[in-house]
């Protein structure tokens, strides 16, 4: 079933059936074959869900311009998926595309609409593989799907490297669906108990407040970046990797840092073990060289600027394997770390931060990343993909769960979505829990209070307008 080749050789529902049989057979009641490293445990038996039914829909939400890796993103897709047990029971879930953060290939050789409609074909074809098998739980489903999913959409891309990102980006809204199925059939009404023992330490921690990151594109100037920081956000997602050539980007780059700390570099904040403004970069893969960071660095340190970079995400391209422990900065991996194999081998490359974002990549890939970076003692914060309100707090459940990020005393989660949604206000309406105190920020952190960690987020309960699609 691993049809990892760039020529997709169709495979029926009766072979996956075969596929998921063997796979249930393996799992048993605990949830995965013995032979495992990300065995499930359990109290008592999971329950056995078979798929008796399958849909899915999609709206699309105008967005304002949102630029990194060379480009821009106008229009996001907001996908639905819908699966129903033979018990009766239905859940939605939804995922947000992004085309252009999970393959910027893909983006360049088709039009916008064109991309997004790709993606979309991949979540159907996942719901299509579904229907009439059955499932324990999602993480063994998730990996039954994937090579599926990606085989086929390197098909239908037309494109042999097409990278596993995008397949699990497709895969969102069907493993959100899969995760609230999962929970009801087994009688969990809490995120912590939907949460395998397996993967429990990495997800252990409780935060009181999750910092709300903002993102600000290539270009943004330092008097709205002020404004923000004058708001109260005390950590900034700033996107760099300008247009142009490795030599007009560094420049860019480097006028932009100093403009960014001349502007906000001697604001303090109480959230900080050094009392002052930490600086998140991420390039999004455009630095060609180790050479071109370090000038970058070696342009922060003269300006005093160097110890005030908390992290740099992903610098570099997916296929660029230099050593990066010893730059003198946390270096992050992001859409690097497609698998919980490919987090392991960017941490012998010396990254030493993860951004986990079980809004782009899976709840399921998320759970065994999270584990593995705690394992391994590498702090992980939670990245975002500009996705709607309701995804913000599945992605919180995580960040709020996410041992401390050094130097940090609250959680970090990246949340641009009201930035960027043209229709933000209309967006959160659809959130079921709308209104309540953990969907707002408060001076730059939300507050994950009792009463978020009681109601899950909200992202247990249905949303009226998203059933609705299926009426």
């Amino acid at each position: 079933m691993n049809h990892l080749n760039s020529e997709y050789k169709p495979i029926n529902r009766r072979e996956f059936m075969i596929g998921t049989g063997s796979a249930l057979m393996a799992v048993g009641t605990a949830g995965f074959a013995p032979t495992s490293t990300e065995s499930i445990s359990s109290r008592k038996p999971l329950a056995t869900i078979r798929i008796s039914a399958v849909n899915a829909n999609f709206e699309r939400e105008p967005l304002n311009p949102y630029r990194f890796k060379g480009s821009a993103i106008t229009d996001s897709w907001q996908t639905v998926a819908r699966l129903e047990s033979e018990s009766g029971i239905h859940k939605i879930g939804l995922g947000t595309q992004g085309v252009l953060w999970s393959d910027s290939s893909v983006f360049a050789t088709h039009s916008e609409s064109a991309g997004n409609a790709l993606m979309y074909a991949m979540s159907e074809h996942a719901l299509q593989l579904m229907k009439g098998t059955s499932f324990t739980n999602p993480v063994e489903l998730v990996d039954r799907l994937l090579p599926e999913v990606l085989a086929y959409g390197k098909t239908i891309t037309g494109n042999p490297n097409l990278r596993k990102t995008f397949a699990l980006n497709s895969l969102v809204c069907v493993d959100n669906a899969a995760w609230l199925l999962y929970a009801q059939e087994n009688n969990m009404t809490r995120f912590d108990e939907m949460i395998p023992d397996a993967y429990k330490p990495g997800l252990s921690y409780r935060h009181k407040q999750v910092a709300c990151i903002p993102s600000f594109s290539v270009g943004t100037s330092a008097d709205t970046i002020k404004k923000a920081a004058d708001e109260g956000y005390f950590i900034l997602k700033l996107k760099t990797g300008s247009a142009g050539t490795q030599q007009e980007m560094i420049e860019k780059d480097i006028a932009f840092l100093s403009a960014v700390h001349k502007a906000i570099g001697h604001y303090e904040t109480p959230y900080t073990k050094s009392g002052k403004i930490p600086y998140y970069f991420d390039a999004n893969g455009r630095y060609e060289s180790k050479e071109t960071l370090l000038r970058f660095l070696d342009h922060a340190k003269k300006i005093g600027a160097f110890d005030q970079i908390a992290v740099i995400e992903e610098p570099f391209a997916e296929d660029n394997e230099v050593f990066v422990g010893d730059m003198g900065v946390r270096i992050a991996a992001d859409e690097s770390a497609h698998t919980v194999e490919d987090a392991a081998q960017r941490i012998e490359q010396g990254y030493s931060a993860i951004a986990v974002k079980a809004i782009a990549k899976t709840l399921s890939m998320t759970m065994k990343i999270t584990q593995l970076a705690f394992e391994k003692k590498i702090p992980c914060f939670c990245a975002d993909l500009t996705v709607n309100p309701i995804l913000v707090d599945w992605n919180k459940c995580v960040a709020a769960r996410l041992a401390p990020f050094p130097g940090m005393s609250v959680g970090l989660q990246e949340t641009n979505g009201r930035q960027y949604f043209k229709n933000w206000t209309t967006l959160m309406s659809y959130h079921p829990k709308a209104g309540a105190t953990w969907t707002q920020p408060q001076k730059g952190v939300y507050p994950t209070d009792q009463s978020f960690y009681e109601q899950s987020g909200g992202i247990l309960a249905p949303s009226a307008h998203y059933e609705n699609l299926f009426s």
